[in-house]
């Protein structure tokens, strides 16, 4: 497969996944919330922590899908193994270990003002466990294109 045939798949895989976190995080998460509590007077308190909660932990996987974006256009342009693209990895391995750190502290702090069940909480460390996943999988490719690089830029420079 060619870089520029690649990159332009890895785009519109991008843009497929922006559109369905646009989807679940604009109306299935509301939808689902309201039809938990709808009848349920005790748990209507809990609904707009929650939805402010779920949506900020989307904030930082635009923000990826952004720096995917940027390390697809460099695919394009023949930059795979470049500097650049290291250090774009590396940002999206710090946000996926902080978006892990948000979502574990944000449930603790919620199961503690009584608003959220320990069995959330545990079923909650499958997507923090998910995001570690990621995280470490982020910081290893960058290490790794961070030297193909160097090896590219030694090889560049004996030719």
């Amino acid at each position: 497969m060619k870089q520029t045939s690649l990159a332009k798949w890895l785009k519109v895989v991008l843009f497929g996944v922006g559109v369905c976190g646009m989807v679940v995080y604009a109306l299935v998460l509301p939808k689902v919330g309201q039809e938990l509590i709808d009848g349920r007077e005790e748990l209507q308190r809990y609904f707009w922590p929650w939805l402010v909660f779920l949506w900020g932990s989307g904030v930082p996987c635009y923000v990826v899908l952004a720096l995917g974006w940027k390390i697809a256009g460099n695919i394009g342009a023949d930059r795979s193994f470049s500097l650049d693209n290291a250090r774009l990895l590396k940002e999206i391995a710090v946000l996926a270990a902080g978006d892990a750190a948000y979502f574990f502290l944000g449930n603790l702090i919620f199961l503690f003002l009584d608003i959220n069940h320990p069995g959330v909480v545990l079923f909650s460390l499958i997507v923090e466990f998910a995001g570690v996943a990621i995280a470490v999988a982020a910081a290893a490719l960058s290490h790794l294109v961070r030297k193909a690089a160097a090896l590219q830029e030694q090889s560049d420079l004996t030719i």
